[in-house]
């Protein structure tokens, strides 16, 4: 297999996740990279051997290119994307996929004129914490899915975030944010979502920077930094969903699917890790095992198990989403993390935001395959 030649355009934080891992993967080579800060694009191809440092126009414009690796922020993502696409490129991108849904409908559009693919992420859901869920579920160690929750307890990103802006501007805040991920491990293990209801709302007008060049800088707010969701699945489950940058602790479950047969449970005690990483333990419990069981009491009973995981990518691995569609150009395939995907999660997301201004329930009008799992050993 030859390799997928990569240009990278955001050479920010996030870029060094991907830089690392995709060195060790052989499908994919970065060989160009470029930002909109010269001296951070000649600094990161430093570090990381990149043969060439151009600009943005310049990388687009590159033959030698296969493919865009967009870790711009995410209100250029649709930018990026779309002249990618029109420059000829496959494009894999950071989350979240869009901030306007009529963008999403452009890079569909463009995509299918110009026989491209584009890949998004986030593809934490690969991890083998996920497959591992995926595994329980398609087993039915814990029978027909019939509900699923998830919460998200930070109190924001001021105090580690030198430039924290865009976070709580327009296009930001923790739905769009951290959303991507649970509702992304959602439909990856329960299907596409039809219908939502939300609520929002804002604790505070401002924010002060607490780290950084900028300590003491306050920063307006302008976006909903409190959300909470229900959700209606295809399958008939239903879901809840919390996401908010106003709370400063919590003792609640990140994550859990519920089954006619049992609980799946996600525990971890930091307050954000629940799906937007790739590793990590999954407990269960069946009925049998139930504190409510009225059958005869097992030696288990009210404890927690912890699944088998038997799949790789147990670390942060950012770029596995691009491996994966790497992997998928080859085969003539769709990837997994996939355009189709992120759009229907963005629609989601929309969906809420509109909900909380109306009171009213909103429907989801797009559809997408539930991805299928990875096998024990990929690529």
């Amino acid at each position: 297999m030859s390799k997928l030649r990569v240009g990278l355009v955001g050479c920010g934080r996030i870029s060094d996740i991907y830089l690392k891992n995709l060195a060790n993967f052989k499908e994919v080579s970065v060989t160009a990279c470029a930002s909109l800060d010269i001296n951070e694009t000649r600094l990161k191809a430093e570090q990381y051997n990149i043969a060439k440092i151009f600009s943005v126009e310049e990388i687009m414009a590159d033959p030698d290119i296969d493919c865009i690796l967009n870790l711009t922020i995410p209100a250029a993502h649709a930018e990026i994307t779309l002249q990618a696409l029109n420059n000829g490129k496959h494009v894999y991108s950071e989350k979240p996929f869009v901030t306007q849904l009529k963008d999403g409908l452009a890079i569909l559009e463009k995509a299918r004129e110009k026989s491209l693919t584009v890949g998004n992420a986030p593809d934490t859901f690969l991890g083998g914490r996920w497959q591992t869920c995926r595994k329980l579920i398609d087993e039915g160690i814990i029978g027909r899915p019939i509900g699923v929750t998830a919460f998200v307890g930070t109190h924001g990103v001021e105090r580690h975030h030198p430039n924290p802006d865009f976070y709580y501007h327009k296009g930001g805040g923790p739905l769009l944010d951290l959303g991507p991920y649970y509702l992304t491990a959602m439909v990856f293990l329960l299907g596409p979502i039809v219908a939502v209801n939300g609520m929002g709302s804002s604790a505070f007008s401002e924010r002060m920077i607490e780290n950084g060049p900028r300590y003491g800088e306050k920063i307006d707010v302008e976006v909903d930094t409190h959300s909470q969701s229900m959700l209606v699945f295809e399958n008939g489950a239903l879901g809840s969903m919390t996401i908010s940058f106003d709370i400063w602790d919590s003792e609640m479950p990140r994550f859990e699917i519920y089954g006619e047969e049992g609980t799946i449970c996600i525990a971890d005690p930091d307050p954000v890790h629940g799906a937007n990483i790739f590793e990590g333990d999954v407990l269960f419990r069946t009925k049998e095992m139930s504190r409510w069981s009225h059958q005869p009491r097992p030696t288990d009973r009210g404890e927690w198990r912890v699944a088998d995981n038997l799949f790789g990518y147990n670390f942060n691995a950012r770029g596995l989403g691009l491996l994966d569609m790497a992997c998928g150009l080859v085969e003539g395939r769709t990837p997994r993390a996939s355009a189709e995907l992120s759009f229907h999660v963005s629609e989601i997301m929309e969906a809420i935001s509109n909900s909380c201004k109306t009171g009213k329930q909103e429907k989801v009008k797009s559809r997408c395959d539930r991805p299928e799992p990875l096998p024990f050993i990929f690529p």
